[in-house]
């Protein structure tokens, strides 16, 4: 019996030697995705792309030999929720080589901390605050770790309203035109706020108080009555696509004729199917170079990725999911330039982010727009596609049916290059 239980012991402590050189052998990578709160419209294709693009990863090999281990979870867009998971995160016993973020008010709460912790956070926010590593700006506190894919809000909005103003122009209006902020009274649809009005007046805009709506959707009759009084001619709308689809149903049926500016989450296809007509010539902002099934060599890899959740290859992916799989490969790229430059630790992760100029991910040409980031820069780019949606009949029936037939449109309008002004960093 003695031997027995000997023996045993010996194979149970084999087991755990076994199970933690396991553990050791991965790479940890912490997931926070909004499935079900105020931004779960957008936040579930985003979140799905980046849970499928490290299950492929892993399929494909890993990170140098190595399987990413992903601790996915759905803290519904609740900040308490985000630093809980944080503490988890950062725990000297289970600390996580980088962080694949999302709202706005949880990363900006975690900015301090990623630092202190070293722990790179690579957001689905992408408020101007997160851009300046050294503070150098005075605009927002430093934020060494924080990186996103993509123009940053205030950006995006300065660029749609350069086009605005040509807009204006070439329809040979009088007068000044005249540019309202809308969105929840939330950190999200602020980020901009202050950039964009600053932007609007040097434009020659009149600016008008801003006018708020809650992150959900609901009755926004009154705001559409006010949009139509104040005599608004553009109106950026600072939510996710939930909620600006009442807006945009309400402000038609209010017969408020506005030109809306939505950002990178208010906006795509699935909301254009929703919206039906009104949501017809909305500008907005395309962080990728092509959305879904483009004709990009890029593309083939975001379709085998979308397969690891979607194996009939059926599923039309909106927008965020093409940008969400090109912010989990640059994701990839910085672990797997740590990995072979002295190990997945947050600061080599960090360091890896700053090896390439004009980068794009591996198999993803065509694809994911050219980043660069610099330790004393995260504007990963300053350059802003925009689009126009296009609808052209009834929306009822299959997305793909509808995009295949033409009936729902993403139309190129303009591309502009921002300078990169170091006034303009952090703010």
């Amino acid at each position: 019996m003695k031997t027995k239980s000997l023996l045993s012991t010996a194979s149970l402590v084999l087991v755990i030697a076994a199970f933690s050189a396991s553990a050791q052998a991965q790479i940890a990578i912490g997931h926070l995705a909004d499935y079900s709160g105020g931004t779960s419209d957008v936040g579930t294709p985003y979140g799905q792309a980046v849970a499928d693009t490290f299950a492929w990863v892993n399929k494909n090999g890993g990170i140098g030999g190595k399987q990413v281990s992903v601790d996915t979870n759905d803290y519904s867009y609740q900040v308490p929720k985000a630093i809980a998971l944080y503490k988890k995160w950062s725990a000297p016993d289970s600390k996580v080589a980088a962080i694949m973020g999302w709202g706005t008010a949880d990363t900006e709460a975690l900015t301090g901390f990623l630092a202190q912790d070293k722990i790179p956070d690579l957001s689905g926010s992408y408020a101007a605050a997160l851009t300046d590593p050294e503070g150098t700006s005075g605009k927002a506190k430093p934020a060494p770790y924080n990186f996103f894919y993509g123009p940053s809000y205030s950006d995006s909005l300065r660029a749609m309203l350069i086009w605005a103003a040509e807009d204006w122009k070439a329809k040979g209006k009088p007068g000044k035109p005249k540019f309202v902020h809308m969105g929840a009274n939330h950190p999200y649809p602020n980020a901009p706020k202050a950039a964009g009005e600053a932007m609007a007046q040097e434009l020659g805009f009149e600016v008008l108080p801003p006018l708020v709506f809650a992150l959900a959707p609901g009755d926004y009759s009154a705001q559409c009555l006010s949009l139509k009084s104040s005599g608004a001619n553009y109106a950026y709308l600072g939510n996710t696509a939930a909620s600006n689809i009442s807006v945009m149903k309400a402000c038609k049926t209010a017969g408020a004729e506005v030109q809306f500016l939505g950002n990178v989450w208010g906006m795509d296809e699935n909301a254009a199917k929703t919206a039906g007509d009104a949501a017809d010539g909305v500008i907005f902002p395309l962080r990728t170079s092509v959305s879904w099934g483009g004709d990009a060599p890029g593309m083939k890899t975001v379709m085998e990725i979308s397969k690891i959740s979607d194996p009939t290859g059926k599923v039309y992916r909106p927008v965020h999911y093409v940008a969400g799989v090109c912010s989990a490969l640059y994701m990839r790229e910085a672990l797997d330039w740590a990995a072979k430059n002295g190990g997945a630790t947050g600061d080599n992760v960090v360091k890896g982010f700053y090896q390439k100029k004009d980068w794009v991910p591996a198999g993803m040409e065509g694809v994911c727009a050219p980043s660069t980031w610099t330790d004393k820069d995260h504007r990963g780019t300053l350059k802003v596609e925009l689009y126009r949606t296009k609808i052209t009949g009834a929306t009822d029936g299959d997305l793909n049916d509808l995009m295949a037939k033409g009936t729902i449109k993403l139309e190129k309008v303009k591309t502009v290059e921002l300078p990169r002004k170091p006034e303009l960093l952090g703010w």
